[in-house]
């Protein structure tokens, strides 16, 4: 029985000592220092209908903190006027990170016709990042340019990327300003090509239509509808937010945006190699 008791005994005293050692390896280890990488564009990097949600939960790790500031509905002009770019700079100065990374998309609403998102292709727009630019590496962090991603319409089989144009002034900034580039309009139009019209519309928020379908098998694909009308409110204590869901050739579902985020994550790794530990494919 003596002989139990000290078996117990011995057994005690060696997890005590082995709490003890790893709670001084707690106690001397390095403090965390994290990475932040702050997404700012429109709806084809927002929460629910863009890239952007599927690249902060499946593509990065523990060790950074992901925030996607992207908008529905944003140009550059829109999201500075309104206050979101602020938003994202304060996020950029936060300290107790090894370093910031902002990452900035915008195109599609800067085609808009509407006078509060429009902007000049050849002037205000490469004007716009040049300032987003500027004003990240003021606040200490580093910005990167993504080119907008391609719209998935077709015509007689072939891919109209109604945002190349656009692309190129995107380009044009990245080299005279020497910033990280993610050419996301050349990669997921390549993609979207290899894909065809059909596959293509897998990529959207829902199903298409038959009509929109059978367009697609043939090779040209129809103008996109109308979101539905909006829900009315929803009532309760519960959450009560609502995201309308549509089926177009610019917005993505989850398969879209998981296929699109992967295409970001390998071309962030060759652009920001500081980065290439952290992303994950």
């Amino acid at each position: 029985m003596r002989g139990l008791f000290a078996i117990a005994a011995c057994a005690l005293l060696a997890s005590g000592s082995g709490a003890g050692a790893q709670e001084r390896e707690r106690t001397d280890a390095e403090p965390l220092q994290p990475y932040k990488i702050i997404l700012v564009g429109d709806s084809t990097m927002a929460p629910h209908s863009g890239w952007g949600g599927a690249f902060c939960a499946n593509h990065v790790k523990s060790s950074v903190a992901c925030v996607n500031a992207g908008r529905g509905g944003r140009s550059t002009r829109s999201y500075r006027q309104e206050g979101s770019w602020d938003i994202a700079l304060a996020e950029a100065r936060v300290p107790g990170y090894r370093g910031h990374w902002v990452l900035i998309q915008f195109g599609h609403n800067d085609q808009s016709s509407k006078p509060e998102r429009w902007t000049d292709e050849t002037t205000e727009f490469p004007a716009n990042l040049r300032r987003f630019v500027e004003e990240v590496r003021a606040a200490g962090a580093t910005p990167v340019l993504v080119t907008p991603l391609t719209r998935r319409e077709f015509r007689d089989g072939k891919l109209r990327n109604t945002l190349a144009s656009w692309s190129d002034q995107v380009r044009g900034v990245a080299k005279a300003m020497d910033v990280p580039l993610v050419d996301l309009n050349a990669l997921s139009a390549a993609q979207t090509e290899e894909m065809g019209p059909e596959m293509a519309t897998k990529l959207a928020q829902v199903p298409p239509t038959p009509e929109e379908l059978a367009a697609a098998q043939a090779g040209t694909t129809l103008a996109a509808r109308p979101a539905p009308p909006a829900q009315p409110p929803i009532v309760g204590k519960g959450a009560r937010g609502q995201v309308t869901r549509k089926f177009d050739y610019t917005h993505l579902g989850p398969v879209g945006a998981e296929v699109t985020a992967k295409l970001v994550t390998e071309a962030l790794a060759r652009a920001v190699p500081q980065l290439r530990s952290q992303l994950v494919r």
